[in-house]
């Protein structure tokens, strides 16, 4: 069974925008998984923590992972780039986090879909919304999400995806 989820990207430590590109072609060459839509970047201040501004971005999925198996597989990539968690919410090189997979709701101690606060972000529905306004999230759209976080400053800093596949999807 194939499943269309969200990924957020974001990265505040580095060269972030190179390390969200190879996140992405990572993600795509992960048996089971396949980029198909990616939102432009954006960058953003650091919520509920300290570091330099963030590199946001999300990409929409298809996977036949299941959503543990999607949870390891992204926390493998981000191990791959560097990624390190001293302490909560300490900055990164890579954080990849599920937004969504399909329409589950999970609440386990290792994953919880969908993602606990990603309607009070504006970092993940800024570009979530480019992909998928009318996606449900606790009984509203992510559009309508987005329009309460106006409070929350966000800049666009590409016009488009800033990433695509270099070849055709193969049948994965």
């Amino acid at each position: 069974m194939t499943v269309e989820a969200a990924v957020g990207l974001g990265a505040n430590l580095g060269d972030a925008t190179a390390t969200l590109q190879r996140a992405l072609t990572d993600m795509h060459q992960t048996p089971g998984l396949q980029v198909l839509r990616v939102s432009s970047l954006y960058g953003s201040a650091p919520v509920d923590a300290s570091g330099p501004d963030y590199t946001n971005a999300v990409a929409c999925i298809s996977t036949k992972l299941t959503p543990l198996a999607l949870l390891h597989a992204l926390q493998t990539i981000e191990t791959r780039h560097g990624r390190t968690r001293p302490y909560h919410h300490a900055p990164r090189t890579l954080d990849l986090d599920i937004l969504f997979y399909g329409d589950e709701t999970i609440n386990q101690p290792e994953l919880t879909l969908p993602h606990p606060r990603m309607h009070q972000r504006a970092f993940v529905l800024e570009p979530l919304c480019e992909l998928a306004p009318d996606h449900m999230i606790a009984g509203e759209t992510v559009n309508r999400w987005r329009q309460r976080c106006t409070d929350q400053p966000i800049e666009r800093m590409t016009n488009g995806p800033f990433w695509t596949p270099s070849s055709p999807a193969d049948s994965r």
